[in-house]
Formats: structure tokens, C-alpha cells, sequence
């Protein structure tokens, strides 16, 4: 099993970031995990790597687009590009299938028997809390793929039969054809390029070699792991027919919007609400976290709506890598709509004794209307 970390991710940008933005934040990650700020620090040369890798991909429009739907299977081959858990569709590697009909040997097709082609790479969505982001777990689903038939062990013969020379091709695989000045090569229809032909086909899965199965497979989930972060299965894709291998099972994380917090990478958000005694004289909140501590965050005096406060290494643990990111709290100071009659009065007094000067945003917004409209 291994995971890929999502481009969007590594950048730490949002899926629908701009270019300018795209390039902005690259310029900067690329500073702090440049190898020569960082001498003799594999990881950050790895991290450094991997972010250039990102970036070169999502710079470009073609690559991004391609990217955005196929993630990094665009720049492979054998993924059947599949929108759900058993997705089917003509895969990369089927390109040359076409050239190989169309023109023959001339364009490198035919010359021999086809072995039969690996199953095809499969996609599943799979949708996670925060908390399982935060911790990782072992995660369980049930798909439906196709598997090797059991009764013939994916050869696609009754037990107790077996195979023999294709008639048509000779057992060549191919067949040519003239078609007014030039001769056409193309795989054989009968044997679809095997060869040979199966003498009595097996009952379970008509010649298949393999039929849809329900499965229950075991997914290892990361710390760390965000939107777009793929996990893969080896060999735990669609059977390839005929006994050839299979492929394997991509994993797509999701992340459930969380009642507190927004992800930012590796960065968490929240927004904390206040009394404006608070604000105006500091204080003390405490926030859970997702580790099941109580974060402390301390409030400075005289503290406006808005304010972010950072705390330093209590966000989301870092993929495959060390430490965790930040906590950053916003802070929203509420102003009180229910006063008692003391209250009200210990507010008034307070009014009596203001001079200005304790609020200094104010008191410059309207001394400039003053100026403005000429006293």
C-alpha cells in the first residue's frame, strides 16, 4: 500500500486556487524547503521535491485540467479512469490497441500473439471524519470488482479442458487484410490476438475468466491525510482476463466538514466568540483539540474583532513526515444584548468617564469627518 499526496495539498492551496496564487505559494514553500536552507535534511529535500513536482503540474493548464480528473493516474498508464468504486472506460494503454488497427505493423502493432492485457486500475471515493484525518485508522469497505472465477482458476476453461490453435490467425494472433494499395495488420477477432481459442468455456464465468465479486477490504488511513490524498491497493483492481494480473484499487480520500474547525493543510481554523469585558481587558480560552487535550490561548488586552492568534504545533500532523501544523483562532468579540439594570448603569458610568483616547480607531474616524465637513 502507498499513499501520494495531493498536489493541491502539498501547495497547500485550495482546489480552486488562481495561478498567481499557484505561483506565490510555491515561491514560498519553496524557500523554506530549499536544500540549501536546510543542509543535510533529507525530509526537506524530499518535501522540496515533491512541492517543485506539484507546482511544474499545476502551472500548467493541460496538466492541471488533466490532473483535476484524473489525479496522477493522467500521467500514467493502465487506469481505466473510472468516476466510481468499479469505474470502467477505455484506459490509457488502449491507445495503442487503436494505432495497431488502424495501421499495423508500420506503427509498431502486431508481429505476435497479444498477452492478455493487465485488469484494469479501479477508483474509490471514501469519505472520512477530521478526527480520523487527525489520528488515522483502519478503515473497512465493500466493493464489487471482478475477480478471478474460482472454478477455473481465471483461465476461462471448464475444469478438465484446455485450449487450442486459433483457426483463423493460425495462432499468430493477427490477420492481414489488403485494402486497395496497402496491406492492413490488425489483432484477430476470433482470439482477440491470443492465439488461440478456448475449447469449452467455463460455466462459472462464460470464458472469462473472472466474475463480479462483493469484497471487504482493509484500508490503511495515515495521520494526516486530506481531500485529494490517494491510497493505493496493489492488486486489489479489476481481474485481467484470462488469468493475466490485476490491477489495483485507488483509494480518494474525502474529508467531512467539521462542526469547529477548517483544514488549511496542515493548519487548523477556528473561530472563537468573546465577551467584550474580555476583549478590552485580555484573558484566558481554552479550545479541545483533536487529541483530546485542552488547548490554552491566552488573550491580549484590548484585543478587535478579527485578531488571529497562532498556536505553534497543534494542527494536523504532517503526511508521512514529522511534526504538525499550527492552530490559528480568530477571534469575534460579542457585544452583550441582554444587560441587567446594574449593569447598564455600571455601563453608563463607564460611558461618563470615556474620553476618546481608549478607543483610538474611533475617535480618528470621526475627527477626519470633522476635517472633512469643516468642523
Amino acid at each position: 500500500m502507498s499513499v501520494e499526496a495531493d498536489y493541491y495539498s502539498l501547495l497547500e492551496i485550495e482546489r480552486t486556487a488562481d495561478d498567481a496564487t499557484i505561483k506565490s505559494s510555491y515561491r514560498k514553500l519553496a524557500m523554506r524547503w530549499h536544500p540549501d536552507k536546510n543542509p543535510g535534511d533529507a525530509e526537506a529535500e524530499a518535501r522540496f521535491k515533491a512541492i517543485s513536482e506539484a507546482y511544474d503540474c499545476l502551472k500548467d493548464p493541460q496538466k492541471r485540467a488533466a490532473y483535476d480528473r484524473f489525479g496522477h493516474d493522467a500521467f500514467k498508464q493502465g487506469m481505466s479512469g473510472g468516476g466510481g468504486p468499479s469505474g470502467g472506460g477505455a484506459g490509457f494503454s488502449d491507445l495503442g490497441d487503436i494505432f495497431e488497427t488502424i495501421f499495423g505493423q508500420a506503427f509498431g502493432g502486431g508481429g505476435g500473439r497479444q498477452q492478455p492485457r493487465r485488469g484494469a486500475d479501479l477508483r474509490y471515493d471514501l469519505e472520512i471524519g477530521l478526527e480520523d484525518a487527525f489520528h488515522g485508522k483502519q478503515a473497512e469497505i465493500e466493493i464489487e470488482v471482478s475477480s478471478a472465477c474460482d472454478p477455473c482458476g481465471g483461465s476461462g476453461s471448464e475444469p478438465g479442458t484446455g485450449t487450442r490453435r486459433c483457426n483463423l490467425c493460425g495462432g499468430h494472433g493477427h490477420v492481414r487484410a489488403q485494402q486497395g494499395f496497402f496491406m492492413v495488420e490488425r489483432t484477430c477477432p476470433t482470439c482477440h490476438g491470443r492465439g488461440e481459442v478456448i475449447e469449452k468455456p467455463c460455466r462459472s464465468c462464460r470464458g472469462e475468466g473472472r466474475v463480479d465479486k462483493a469484497q471487504t477490504l482493509e484500508v490503511n488511513i495515515p495521520p494526516g491525510v486530506d481531500t485529494g490524498t490517494r491510497i493505493r491497493l496493489a492488486g486489489k483492481g479489476e481481474a485481467g482476463p484470462f488469468g493475466a494480473p490485476a490491477g489495483d484499487l485507488y483509494i480518494f480520500i474525502h474529508l467531512r466538514r467539521h462542526r469547529m474547525f477548517e483544514r488549511e493543510g496542515t493548519d487548523l481554523i477556528t473561530r472563537v466568540p468573546i465577551t467584550f469585558t474580555t476583549a478590552a481587558l485580555g484573558g484566558s480560552i481554552e479550545i479541545p483539540g483533536l487529541d483530546n487535550t485542552t488547548i490554552a490561548i491566552d488573550i491580549p488586552a484590548g484585543i478587535q474583532s478579527g485578531k488571529q492568534l497562532r498556536k505553534r504545533g497543534v494542527g494536523m500532523p504532517v503526511l508521512q513526515g514529522r511534526g504538525r501544523g499550527d492552530l490559528v483562532v480568530e477571534i469575534m468579540v460579542e457585544t452583550p444584548t441582554k444587560l441587567s439594570a446594574r449593569q447598564k448603569e455600571l455601563l453608563r458610568e463607564l460611558q461618563e468617564t470615556e474620553t476618546g483616547d481608549e478607543t483610538p480607531q474611533s475617535k480618528g474616524f470621526f475627527d477626519r469627518i470633522k476635517e472633512a465637513f469643516g468642523g
